[in-house]
C-alpha cells in the first residue's frame, strides 16, 4: 500500500522558523516576513519512503524543505531509476510545476520529512510585490543548474570511485550547510541502492567502491548510510571543492 503524506495546520510559524536564526540563510525584511508568514498554507509530514511529488502531476502548492532529507529522481519504463539530486532543509521543490503546470521528476523522502506548503497561486503576487523574494527564487533555481551540471560531469566524467568520493563530500557539505550534519554528526542516510541509482553504477560496482573508501578510513559503513570521517580526503579524490560558504536564500 502507498504511503501517503500528511497536511498538517501550521505548527512552526514562520516567525519563529529554526531557519531564521541560522547564519547561512539571508534575513527576511519585516515586509518580505509577513508575506511569507502569509503565503504558507501549513506543513506536510512524510516518512521515509513516502513520495511526496509524482512526475506528470500538477500541484498547488510549493514546498520548503523545513527538516530532514530527501531526494529527486525520474523513472524509465523499465523502472530503472535515476537520482538526479538530494534536498535538505531550505531547499525548495515543486517550483518546476509551478512554472511548467506538471513536474518533470518526482521526489521522496529519505528520512522524516517535514515540507512548509505554500499556494502556488500567489506566485505571480511574490515576483510582482518583492523582488527581493523573486530573485531569491531565481537563485535558487541557478543553484539547482549549477549542481547538476556538477553531477552530470561526475556520472559522465569521473571514475567510479571519482563519483563515489564526489556524492559523499558534496552531501556533506550539503548536510553541514544546513545545520544538519557536523563533527557531531556525519551520518548521511543513503543505501547503496541511492548510491547506485545516483552514480549510474551496479550495485556490485557500487559495494566494491565503497569498500575501498572504507578501507581507506575515509567512511564508515552502517546499515542506513554511512559515516562521512573525512571529507577532505573525498574531495581530493573527486577533485573538487566545495565555492565559498556564503550567505544563502531562501523562502
Amino acid at each position: 500500500m502507498a504511503i501517503e503524506p500528511r497536511q498538517t495546520p501550521i505548527r512552526v510559524s514562520c516567525y519563529e522558523c529554526p531557519l531564521r536564526y541560522m547564519k547561512r540563510f539571508r534575513p527576511f525584511t519585516e515586509a518580505e516576513l509577513e508575506f511569507v508568514a502569509s503565503f504558507k498554507r501549513g506543513e506536510l509530514v512524510a516518512d521515509p519512503g513516502t513520495t511526496v511529488l509524482v512526475e506528470g502531476a500538477r500541484s498547488a502548492h510549493l514546498y520548503t524543505v523545513l527538516s530532514g532529507w530527501g531526494f529527486r529522481y525520474k523513472i524509465l519504463e523499465d523502472g530503472r531509476r535515476q537520482i538526479l539530486n538530494y534536498v535538505v532543509p531550505g531547499d525548495m521543490i515543486g517550483l518546476q510545476g509551478a512554472v511548467m503546470a506538471e513536474m518533470q521528476h518526482s521526489v521522496e523522502a529519505l528520512t522524516p520529512l517535514v515540507l512548509c506548503v505554500f499556494e502556488r497561486s500567489r506566485l505571480f503576487s511574490l515576483f510582482e510585490h518583492h523582488a527581493g523574494l523573486g530573485f531569491d527564487l531565481t537563485w535558487l533555481a541557478a543553484r539547482e543548474e549549477s549542481i547538476l551540471d556538477e553531477h552530470l560531469l561526475s556520472i559522465g566524467r569521473r571514475s567510479a570511485q571519482e563519483r563515489a568520493s564526489y556524492l559523499l563530500a558534496f552531501l556533506y557539505d550539503r548536510g553541514k550547510a544546513a545545520g544538519i550534519l557536523g563533527d557531531e554528526n556525519r551520518h548521511v542516510p543513503i543505501t547503496q541502492m541511492h548510491f547506485a541509482d545516483t552514480l549510474g553504477l551496479s550495485i556490485v560496482h557500487t559495494n566494491k567502491t565503497l569498500k575501498k573508501l572504507a578501507d581507506r578510513g575515509l567512511i564508515r559503513w552502517r546499515e542506513r548510510g554511512c559515516d562521512v570521517l573525512d571529507p577532505l580526503g573525498l574531495q581530493e579524490i573527486a577533485g573538487w571543492t566545495p565555492g565559498d560558504a556564503r550567505v544563502r536564500p531562501f523562502i
